[in-house]
């Protein structure tokens, strides 16, 4: 039989593995090869590889053949280095099972430490150590975690008996507990173990170790791993490696520690170590919040020759993944031991920070930092709002707690994650408070406009996970005690109740009494430093969707080369407006109609002026009216009757003619291209207001560049129609002028029809612009209104991997998107082609459109810098003539 190798071994100056082998080793077991290879202080283990999860999850929880044996050889390994034997009574190796996955999923699959330990084994690990209540502290930790993780015992149950002893001996910590009473303690977790299973604890080291495995290999598909997947769009992953590890003990005395630290503050991006860490612990106390950590920079008093050589390894870790890290550490008896080390999840004014640093410190260059440092995403969390300080009283301040991840958020009290989600799907805004949080929580956290905790600290589940999502955060406020019983909390003097509205400002740790407004941010140096870089690189120019002067000055200031979509429906919604619209709805003659709209034709003008004066050069894609006509009456009989009076008609010819114009299907309706082949006047009349515009600016000096989107086309002769009706305007204009100017003529691509005979409309079309929003309804049959109604069910039944009309469906709107694009060019190989669908601003979707060879990609104002740093990344990705520069330093 072919051999197969499942399970690669690290430790002792050597390693099977390195970073590149995330895929199959899990970003924890490739980093620990790597740690381990370039001489690091790991203790030794071995990773079994993703493949193995993926065969167990699909083969009824079996293992493959082999798996066992190879198993067996590195235990025999970890026990030639360790000089420790596995299972034996008097010289017990111990070790943790840890899951890691190729993405990071911080606090999303299950660990169990101190694996190994029996009756018997504690007893000797006791005489080994000169130390019977660290043995017996270790022991109960294997029991609570065995029993949680493996068997589905919740941590809950252990949680109050310990409580129960600590009370019964009058001590608040778990420190102060005797040696007797976690003899006690173990016995009690025993019972509790009992209880819930029917059996004895399991004594059988192998029996806990096969266990174990098998218990995060199927953690990879528990509700919570499978919901954080989902949130954060991690597809494509075989599963989880499993990382068996020989133990090192941060709460054997006080010459023992364990922690949590950053190379840099993930906050804001300080240079500086950035961390907690506790003493006489072990790791997961840190990251539960069940403690509250101390500062990493005490450490540097308490033990600073293990301090310096944290600050040594920081560096050279830095320096060797050219990124921020974000690394686990322990401390036994003046040792220090690295247990793990990964990129470390930041906010977006500290990935910002860090790239521009970075670059100035000549770890990584420019391209490198444009595409490793940053996400997209993080560019959205800077323009996250901010609370104002002016609005912000003393007497209103309900704590202080820790900044754990910054930006404003107000909304209504929850104190659990399925309320959140409830309330967030009713349309609620609501801020998730907790006294902390736990994986299981994931679900609420996503829903909530901020977060609040009660304990744990800067590395606890709560922050951790706030800053990777850019979620507001305050963790740790002790002046806040929480009471899920009630659904309250209090700081003394004031009361707080679900449904009530809080503010929390994450970037000072304040939570405060009420709804408070909040403040629209300043994007600082570095900000704008970064973007020069991203543009040096970027080669697909990115516009904005815009149909006011207001929307286009901000877009401009964000970046946008031009107006990919403006929307001219959007204008005629004025209180004046919507009158000459309304008269030309009901008129009944083509010269009631002209007459009407030649009152809407000074609006037009105006609108069009105002944002060509502020987009100057650049183009301007300007669709001409979509929506079906019924959208602009009214639809209550009190209105129908105050409308009649306004235009001097019968009600009941109003009433009736609203009601002809009603239609079944709207979205198939008489709408788009339909209506200027109708109705040419309002194609007329709309030509005529651009290009007047466009003249009008031209004896100013400035030569714009308008261009007319004709919408919803799905033959060419649809095309031909409106496009001879716009150029026979143009005409007119011009010789009433005794001026011109230069415009282009296109359509949108949104009816699957039209992506098929592309290359005929393109014969006569100058661009094609790709209406995905509408393309997505049409190719799919949904109605974006209504399907909102079972998409949620679809993606968690596994029907649709995304929302399609938040991630552009490459498989099959994207086929189309390619057809059009390919058989558009081959007509005309000058075609200019974009995207102006709210796809756009999507980072996945802008590499679509860049590999696709699109022109532009075009997206709401806030969306502009994501799309401007997705279309760099995506060149970087693409050309390996400028990715080949990516890590130089």
């Amino acid at each position: 039989m072919e051999y197969r190798k499942f399970v690669y071994k690290f430790g002792g100056g050597n390693a099977e593995g390195n970073k590149s082998m995330k895929a199959l080793l899990g970003g924890k077991g490739a980093n620990l090869a790597e740690m381990s290879a370039i001489g690091l202080p790991i203790p030794p283990g071995f990773t079994i590889s993703t493949e193995v999860c993926k065969y167990y999850n699909e083969h009824d929880r079996s293992w493959p053949n082999g798996l066992e044996e190879q198993v067996k050889e590195s235990i025999y390994f970890l026990e030639g280095l360790m000089g420790l034997d596995f299972g034996d009574a008097e010289n017990p190796l111990l070790v943790s099972v840890r899951s890691g996955a190729a993405n990071s999923m911080p606090g999303m699959m299950d660990t169990v430490l101190d694996l190994g330990l029996n009756d018997k084994s504690v007893e000797g690990l006791a005489q080994k150590t000169g130390n019977p209540r660290f043995a017996y502290d270790c022991y109960r930790r294997f029991i609570d975690m065995f029993s949680d993780v493996v068997m589905g015992i919740s941590h809950d149950h252990f949680e109050h008996v310990l409580q129960k002893l600590k009370d019964e001996k009058g001590v608040t910590d778990d420190t102060a507990l005797g040696i007797s009473d976690l003899k006690e303690l173990v016995n009690r977790y025993k019972a509790v173990y009992r209880k819930a299973t029917g059996h004895m604890f399991p004594q059988d080291p192998k029996e806990q170790l096969y266990f174990s495995i098998n218990a995060v290999f199927g953690s990879w598909n528990s509700k919570r791993a499978r919901t954080y997947r989902k949130i954060n769009r991690i597809t494509g992953l075989l599963g989880t490696a499993v990382n068996v590890q020989a133990m090192v003990y941060g709460n054997m005395g006080d010459d023992c520690a364990t922690g949590v630290c950053f190379t840099r503050n993930p906050a804001d991006g300080t240079d500086e170590l950035f961390g907690e860490f506790l003493v006489n612990a072990q790791g997961e106390d840190v990251v539960a919040g069940i403690r509250t950590p101390r500062n990493i920079n005490e450490l540097k008093e308490i033990m600073p020759e293990c301090y310096d050589e944290l600050v040594e390894i920081t560096h050279k870790l830095e320096e060797h993944y050219r990124d921020m890290q974000d690394i686990e550490f322990t401390i036994q008896q003046d040792h220090l031991f690295i247990l793990q080390t990964r990129n470390g999840k930041r906010t977006g004014t500290a990935a910002i920070k860090i790239a521009v640093d970075m670059v100035n410190e000549g770890i990584i260059s420019r391209n490198g930092a444009v595409q490793n440092l940053v996400e997209p995403r993080h560019l959205d969390q800077l323009l996250h709002p901010q609370l104002g300080k002016s609005a912000i009283q003393e007497q209103d301040i309900l704590g202080q707690g820790l900044p754990a991840s910054p930006g404003a958020a107000v909304g209504k009290v929850v104190f659990n994650a399925d309320d959140a989600e409830t309330w967030n799907a009713k349309g609620e805004d609501v801020i998730m408070v907790r006294i902390e949080t736990s994986p299981e929580d994931v679900g609420g956290m996503a829903a909530a406009k901020g977060i609040l905790t009660s304990r744990g600290g800067m590395t606890s589940h709560a922050a951790v996970v706030a800053r990777g999502w850019g979620k507001p955060c305050v963790a740790g406020c002790q002046d806040i005690v929480i009471n899920y019983d009630t659904q309250s909390f209090t700081n003394g003097e004031i009361t707080v109740k679900a449904g009530d509205w809080i503010s929390i400002d994450g970037a000072r740790g304040i939570v405060i009494n009420g709804q408070k407004p909040v403040e629209e941010p300043t994007l600082e140096k570095n900000y704008h430093t970064f973007m020069e870089w991203v543009d040096e690189v970027r080669d697909m120019y990115v516009r904005t969707n815009a149909d006011t002067p207001k929307d286009a000055k901000l877009a401009l200031n964000f970046g946008a080369q031009g107006i990919g979509l403006c929307r001219t429906e959007h204008m005629f919604f004025g209180d004046d407006r919507i009158a000459a619209i309304r008269r030309m709805i009901v008129a009944e003659t083509q010269q009631e109609r002209k007459r009407a709209l030649a009152n809407l034709i000074p609006y037009q003008r105006k609108d069009f002026i105002e944002i060509f004066e502020l987009m100057k050069d650049l183009p301007v894609t300007i669709r001409l009216l979509d929506p079906p006509l019924h959208e602009f009456l009214p639809q209550e009989s009190q209105e129908i009757r105050q409308l009649a009076k306004e235009l001097g008609i019968p009600f009941k010819k109003l009433e009736n003619k609203i009601r002809t114009l009603k239609e079944f299907n709207p979205m198939l309706g008489h709408r788009g291209c339909r209506l200027g082949i109708t109705f040419p006047e309002i194609t007329e009349m709309q030509t005529r207001a651009i290009l007047e515009a466009a003249i009008h600016m031209k004896k100013k000096g400035e030569m714009v560049r308008p261009e007319i989107m004709i919408p919803l086309v799905g033959t060419s002769e649809e095309f031909i129609h409106q496009h001879e009706v716009i150029d026979h305007t143009a005409e007119q204009v011009f010789e009433e002028h005794d001026e011109s100017v230069s415009y282009k003529v296109g359509t949108m691509i949104e009816i699957p029809r039209a992506a098929i005979v592309a290359d005929r409309i393109a014969e006569e079309a100058e661009f094609f612009s790709f209406g995905t929003n509408d393309l997505t309804q049409m190719t799919y049959g949904y109605s974006r209104d209504d399907a909102g109604k079972f998409l949620e069910i679809y993606m968690k039944e596994g029907i649709l991997r995304d929302d399609p009309f938040q991630i552009l469906d490459q498989e099959g709107v994207g086929r189309l998107v390619q057809m059009a694009t390919e058989r558009g060019r081959a007509a005309k190989p000058d075609l200019k082609v974009g995207i102006c669908g709210e796809h756009g601003g999507d980072p996945t979707s802008v590499r679509f459109c860049y590999d696709l060879g699109l022109n532009y990609v075009s997206c709401s104002p806030y969306r502009v810098p994501v799309a401007r740093l997705a279309a760099a990344q995506a060149r970087l990705m693409s050309d390996p003539v400028v990715r080949k520069e990516e890590l130089v330093g």
